[in-house]
C-alpha cells in the first residue's frame, strides 16, 4: 500500500526519519513462505495482509506475526494491501477515540483518498450520521454518494458546514494541519472531538521546502486549554503507526481487524482500490498521491510491468518546488497517468 506518510518519509517530514538505505512502506499483503519457529495461528501458503515497520515495497517481507492478518476469502490482494492502514486508521478514530454513535455528524477532509472513504463507509454503518467532506472537485462525480455533503477543498468550507449545520459538527478529523486546525475547532459542537491524524498540508514539491513546512506550521492555531474548557472541547492526535511500533498496542490492533474484517464478510465494508502500479513506476505513484490524484489506495504490485507513460506524461512540479494549489481542479492534469482500476 501506498500512503501519504510515504510521502513524508520520503522528505523528511516526520520525527526521526530512518537513515537511508531503506525499503519504505507499512503495509502489505501476499503469501505466507516461511514462519518463525513459535508462530501459531499461520501455515505456509496463507494469504495474509500485515503491517510493517518499514521494508514493506518489497518481493518478499519479513514482520512479527502479530501484525498479521489472514485475508478473507473473496478480498482480493490489492483490497487486502488497502485494507489495513486506512481503515484501522478510520475506525480507531471514530469509534476508539470520537465514540461516534447515531445522530452524530463528521468533518472529514481529503474525502476521496483512501482513509476519507474509509470513513465514509464505516459511517454509513451507524444510523443518521452526517458526513460533511471536502475534496478536489474533479473527484465529486465519483465520490458524491459516499458523503451527505460535500465541498471543494479550495472553497470556505466552514461557511458551508455552519450553513448547513448552525451548531457545527461532532467530530473533525483533520489530515491537513496548518490553517485547517483553527478551522476545524471553530466548527466543533460542545462536547464535539477534533482529531489531528496527519499534516499533509507539509508535503510540498518533489524537493522539501523548508519556508512551505515552516508556513503550515506558523498557520497552526496555539490551543489554550482554558478555551478547550470553557467551550467544552476535545482536541486529540492519532498514529495508528506509533501505536503500533513504539507504543506496542498490537492487540488491540487485532481487536479492531476482526470487528472490520466482520464488516467486510458482511458486505458493510469494502476498500477502494484507485490504481495499481509496477516498483518501477512508484515515482509517478507518489506524484498521483501529492497532486491529490487518487480516489481510494493506490498499490505497489511487484508482479506488475511498467505501463507506458502517455505521451502527455509529466511529474514537473513548479519552479519553486512547492505545489501549486489552484490546479486542485485540473482534471486533465489528474487523470494523466495511466491506471488498472
Amino acid at each position: 500500500g501506498l500512503n501519504f506518510i510515504d510521502l513524508m518519509v520520503r522528505q523528511g517530514n516526520i520525527d526521526n526519519p530512518p537513515k537511508t538505505p531503506l525499503v519504505p512502506g507499512f503495509e502489505c499483503s501476499g503469501i505466507v513462505e516461511a514462519l518463525g519457529d513459535s508462530v501459531k495461528g499461520f501455515e505456509i501458503g496463507d494469504r495474509v495482509m500485515a503491517f510493517v515497520n518499514y521494508n514493506a515495497w518489497a518481493e518478499v517481507v519479513c514482520t512479527p506475526a502479530e501484525f498479521v492478518y489472514k485475508i478473507p476469502d473473496d478480498m482480493n490482494f490489492s483490497e487486502a494491501a488497502a485494507f489495513p492502514m486506512n481503515f484501522v486508521t478510520a475506525y480507531m478514530m471514530l469509534f476508539e477515540v470520537a465514540n461516534l454513535r447515531e445522530g452524530m455528524s463528521v468533518l472529514v477532509h481529503s474525502a476521496g483518498g483512501g482513509v476519507g472513504q474509509a470513513v465514509a463507509q464505516l459511517c454509513s454503518t451507524i444510523p443518521n450520521v452526517t458526513v460533511f467532506g471536502t475534496a478536489s472537485s474533479f473527484k465529486h462525480e465519483a465520490i458524491k454518494n459516499s458523503v451527505t455533503h460535500l465541498f471543494d477543498r479550495n472553497a470556505d468550507y466552514v461557511q458551508e458546514v455552519k450553513r448547513i449545520s448552525a451548531d457545527g459538527v461532532d467530530i473533525v478529523l483533520d489530515c491537513l494541519c496548518g490553517e485547517n486546525t483553527g478551522k476545524g475547532l471553530s466548527l466543533l459542537k460542545p462536547l464535539g472531538t477534533y482529531i489531528l491524524y496527519g499534516s499533509s498540508n507539509m508535503v510540498t514539491g518533489e524537493t522539501k521546502s523548508f519556508f512551505s513546512f515552516a508556513k503550515s506550521w506558523w498557520q497552526v492555531e496555539k490551543v489554550n486549554p482554558i478555551k478547550l474548557y470553557e467551550e467544552n472541547k476535545v482536541i486529540a492526535g492519532f498514529s495508528l503507526l506509533n501505536l503500533l511500533f513504539k507504543q506496542n498496542r498490537g492487540g488491540l490492533i487485532k481487536g479492531v481487524m476482526d470487528k472490520l474484517l466482520n464488516l467486510y464478510n458482511s458486505k458493510k465494508i469494502k476498500p477502494v482500490v484507485d490504481s495499481l502500479w509496477a516498483l518501477e513506476e512508484v515515482k509517478e505513484a507518489m506524484q498521483r498521491i501529492h497532486d491529490r490524484g487518487n480516489i481510494g489506495k493506490l498499490i505497489l504490485d511487484v508482479e506488475k510491468a511498467p505501463t507506458p507513460l502517455m505521451a502527455n506524461d509529466s511529474t514537473e512540479t513548479s519552479e519553486a518546488g512547492e505545489e501549486e494549489e489552484d490546479h486542485e481542479g485540473d482534471n486533465e492534469n489528474k487523470e494523466r497517468m495511466p491506471f488498472i482500476q
